[in-house]
């Protein structure tokens, strides 16, 4: 059983065995009760005739009995082409009349009044089946039997017995096929409200928590479980919130004592030290603030009639950090298309994963180099730099929290390709990073348009 994994093709296999044994046994038993059906119909007509042979014997004056049969149905029991054989025995077992020339009984080995019926195999192969019945003649008892020969021509029923199995029994296995098919079809019905609960349970994810499976159409062997399931949600969708909340309190509630710091820097003589804290405390803001956004990010969802001019963010973009470039002797500039290039987005969201892909290009590129955001028409965004290039196998870790190719540096806490990547995951993007063309690294964000 541990080779069917799922439900249907459990219920096939077992479908296909008892399919297998319903098609032997229910033609044998089909078989047996024509059989007794066919029997019985011998009996009853056998006995119906001998009732009306014995209708035939008259008491004679002088004390015996006679048989007058109609010379209308004289042909049933004598000539060439005769359908029934009789013979009329008294009690002690003397044959009186009888349909056979040797005025024999039709059958020999059985006291006639011992047996209601009986079948005789003759020499020539041929199955006699007859009857043997009681009839009163006046005072007298009279045996009648009555025989049929199961080769006679006119005799049908055993025929259709007899050419049952090769003929008809073997429609039985297409008909118990046709009907496993009908209960794969109806299984696949049943279990649909099963394969949509596991489609809507394949998008539940960190945007999506209050997401729910549905218990309304489902099967009631299976409602416990996908109640459990919902339940396990619902504590997830908790501890998410409770982790998102902490989070986001956490970077508010450091802004406060990072400015009351700024200040008592700021009122510091100048010299060494204060430029060192005021450099710490930059950093130290730079990443409240993307702990911030990332708290933010985790519960974005964008609507599907939200739209964006990509064109005019990444100017936004590059005007708002062109003066951290400059100050760094580095220069950035906006190539690409000039008119406008709507996207799927939400604007504040892709200003805030163009703003750090910048800022990532202006830590990575030498004084003097320069940095490049181009946009093109069908909604891509590249961010190419002079740096030393992303090598092949950090490329898919770089989009991790927190993480750092250098850890001794302080300018950097590895959250800002992680909200670039968060970002783009919100909008149905893309971010991947390549070699820029002579040199240094190409970011790739890939957005849908409008």
């Amino acid at each position: 059983m541990n080779r069917f994994r799922s439900i249907i093709s459990r219920v096939v296999a077992l479908h296909v065995v008892a399919v297998a044994i319903t098609s032997i046994l229910m033609p044998l038993a089909l078989y047996w009760l024509l059989n007794q059906a066919a029997n019985n119909l011998h009996r009853d007509a056998l006995r119906s005739q001998a009732l009306t042979i014995g209708s035939f014997l008259r008491p004679t004056p002088s004390g015996g009995t006679e048989l007058d049969i109609p010379s209308e149905a004289l042909p049933l029991y004598s000539g060439e082409y005769a359908l029934y054989s009789y013979a009329v025995l008294d009690t002690k077992g003397q044959v009186l009349f009888s349909s056979r020339g040797d005025d024999k009984p039709l059958f020999d080995a059985i006291d006639p009044a011992s047996s209601e019926w009986f079948t005789r195999r003759r020499s020539s192969g041929s199955v006699l089946f007859g009857v043997s019945v009681p009839r009163a003649v006046g005072e007298r008892l009279y045996w009648i039997q009555v025989g049929q020969d199961l080769a006679h021509r006119d005799v049908i029923i055993d025929d259709i017995v007899t050419s049952f199995v090769p003929r008809v029994a073997w429609i039985t296995f297409p008909i118990l096929l046709l009907l496993l098919l009908i209960d794969i079809m109806i299984f696949r019905r049943a279990l649909e409200p099963v394969r949509q609960a596991s489609t809507t349970a394949a998008t539940i994810g960190p945007t999506s928590t209050d997401v729910r499976l549905s218990e309304a159409s489902m099967p009631a062997e299976v409602v416990p479980l996908v109640h459990a399931v919902n339940q396990a949600l619902d504590r997830l969708e908790a501890g998410f919130q409770a982790q998102r909340e902490f989070t986001a309190d956490m970077a508010h509630e450091l802004r406060t004592p990072l400015a009351i710091m700024r200040a008592r820097v700021d009122s510091m003589d100048p010299g060494t030290l204060r430029e060192s804290l005021q450099t710490d405390i930059v950093n130290m803001t730079r990443t409240v603030n993307q702990v911030l956004d990332i708290a933010e990010l985790e519960a974005f969802v964008v609507h599907t009639d939200s739209q964006a001019d990509i064109h005019a963010v990444c100017a936004d973009a590059v005007g708002f950090m062109a003066p951290l470039a400059v100050g760094n002797d580095k220069a950035i500039a906006l190539t690409g298309v000039e008119e406008e290039v709507w996207v799927r987005g939400h604007a504040e969201a892709l200003f805030r994963a163009v703003r750090n892909l910048i800022e990532n290009a202006i830590r990575h590129t030498p004084r003097g180099g320069s940095i490049e955001v181009d946009v093109a028409a069908d909604g891509t965004v590249r961010v190419m730099d002079d740096g030393p290039g992303v090598p092949m196998a950090e490329r898919q870790s770089i989009f991790a929290r927190f993480w750092r190719r250098d850890r001794a540096k302080a300018d950097s806490r590895g959250l800002g390709l992680a909200i670039v990547a968060r970002v783009a995951a919100a909008h149905d993007g893309s971010i991947t990073v390549d070699d820029r063309p002579g040199g240094g690294a190409m970011f790739t964000l890939k957005l849908r348009l409008a």
